[in-house]
């Protein structure tokens, strides 16, 4: 892909128009960065596990709370950053949000990843959208006797998205987005909207979430939600809570004509995108099956797409029965509409893997989808030995993905949704489906013979990061095959 060109103004795309995704980048528990993800996935990886070592008290938050704060989906090495690449000194480093550190470095890694020269993108209108919700730090920097201007901007969730903006010196819109556990799914939505409007090119779009004191799990557990064993088990007969989780995801997204155009590599597209509130129900944490049905339907809509045709959705679910037992109805209620018997619809979440990410929970769920359609297959939700007997799944028309299932093509899994709620009542549904074939590309059509040998040059501000990037190439790099590497190089070239 090509970077946009400095100041040249956003020129939005057709109402209609699907928005690919030509960049990704990740930080999952158990998985760092989108291949990783994918094989945790591919061969139904469980991340859950116990806090690192001293994380709740490097953060003044006690050694681990409760057994179940204790357990939940954890990066590994979180809170460093490489301050010389940023050009961030060591005291306002030290006042940083760790969720802002992480953001930094997998934008940096999903508009690498898009074959953009990060640099490239001064003075273009290229968007930031970042859903953020809960923030550690800020409660932790709120008790600290050093408190300075570097402090509020460490700990504003604003921040998050304007940070970026100013790094990269973006002019298109640049917010963060609280709208709970369906932030990051909002955030994809108005990114995509903003395309249509002509608002901004080739926005930046993700989620963060990261667990740094017990006292948000700890609430939760007093309140009945969380899973005694640390799992989330979606639509299964066991479904008892669900385990919290932090992680970051990003992708990069751009009209699908400009995308084929500048011959980007498209994982998917966004067909249609909705967005909807539950409105009055029977208290403010009361999910609406009403409002549910109706963000799926909005959805298909716009993406011009009949129930019938949606082949999976990765659910919301959290893993808690009734949460369940409404989402169930609630898709089943529209996608279960001219669907033939024998071909039901495959229901599953991301959540049976790497926990609820929350704020992140959306795009972690749509970079999964993302990945399914690059790889061409779907992967097995899990903890669903027993499928929740209070669901008629047969009358749903509706069956959990419990193992992995690979397509024949792209197009045999015709097209899928992603859901996200935010326990506040604000809902979010993508419809998503596969990319155009490569020979329908002009990139695919224009680009020369593979030379025998090419140069990939490298370069970091350190010795240290120099080698860590060269490393990290060389682990990308084995086990491709030749048309892969050529697929890669050129992204890496152009």
């Amino acid at each position: 892909g090509t970077a946009a060109a400095p100041h040249r103004a956003a020129t939005g795309a057709a109402p209609d128009e699907p928005v690919a995704i030509i960049g990704m980048g990740c930080r999952f528990p158990g998985a760092d960065g989108p291949e990783a993800f994918w094989e945790l996935l591919e061969r139904g990886g469980d991340a859950i596990g116990r806090v690192p070592d001293d994380r709740f008290a490097r953060w003044g938050g006690g050694n681990g709370g409760t057994d179940r704060a204790a357990l939940g989906g954890f990066l590994t090495g979180g809170g460093g950053l490489d301050l010389d690449f940023f050009g961030i000194n060591e005291h306002e480093a030290a006042k940083l949000d760790p969720q802002q550190r992480l953001m930094l470095e997998v934008v940096w890694e999903a508009i690498e990843d898009a074959g953009i020269d990060p640099y490239g993108l001064a003075g273009s209108p290229t968007g930031v959208f970042i859903g953020i919700s809960s923030s550690d730090y800020r409660d932790v920097l709120a008790n600290s006797p050093s408190a300075d201007a570097y402090s509020l901007l460490g700990g504003a969730s604003s921040i998050a998205a304007n940070r970026l903006s100013y790094l990269l010196d973006l002019r298109g819109p640049s917010l963060a987005v609280d709208t709970a556990c369906s932030s990051s799914l909002v955030a994809v939505h108005l990114a995509c909207e903003a395309i249509r409007r002509g608002e901004c090119d080739a926005p930046l779009v993700g989620g963060v979430n990261v667990i740094l004191t017990p006292a948000i799990t700890e609430a939760f557990d007093h309140s009945g939600v969380m899973a005694p064993d640390g799992r989330c088990k979606t639509f299964s007969a066991r479904a008892d809570g669900y385990v919290r989780s932090e992680g970051a995801g990003v992708v990069v997204l751009k009209p699908l004509s400009r995308a084929l155009r500048d011959g980007d590599r498209i994982s998917a597209v966004v067909r249609g995108s909705a967005v909807t509130s539950d409105g009055r129900t029977n208290g403010l944490l009361a999910p609406s099956l009403r409002s549910q049905e109706e963000v799926v339907r909005r959805a298909l809509g716009q993406a011009g797409v009949e129930p019938w045709e949606v082949g999976y959705v990765e659910a919301h679910g959290t893993g808690t029965a009734i949460g369940d037992q409404i989402e169930a109805a609630a898709l089943g209620g529209v996608l279960n509409r001219g669907r033939a018997a024998d071909r039901p619809c495959a229901i599953g979440s991301v959540k049976t893997n790497v926990g609820h990410l929350e704020a992140a929970a959306g795009i972690a769920g749509l970079i999964k989808l993302a990945l399914c359609f690059e790889h061409g297959a779907l992967p097995p939700s899990l903890h669903c030995d027993e499928p929740n007997p209070d669901i008629d799944f047969e009358g749903l028309g509706l069956r959990v993905q419990s193992s992995l299932r690979r397509w024949d093509s792209p197009d045999e899994a015709g097209v899928v949704g992603v859901s996200s709620f935010g326990f506040g009542g604000t809902n979010a549904h993508a419809v998503l489906g596969p990319a155009p074939a490569p020979a329908a590309t002009a990139a695919s059509a224009a680009r020369p013979a593979r030379r025998p040998v090419q140069l990939l040059a490298l370069s970091a501000a350190t010795e240290e990061a120099l080698h860590a990037q060269a490393a990290g190439h060389a682990a990308w790099a084995e086990g491709l095959d030749e048309d892969e590497v050529d697929r890669g190089s050129a992204a890496v070239t152009q």
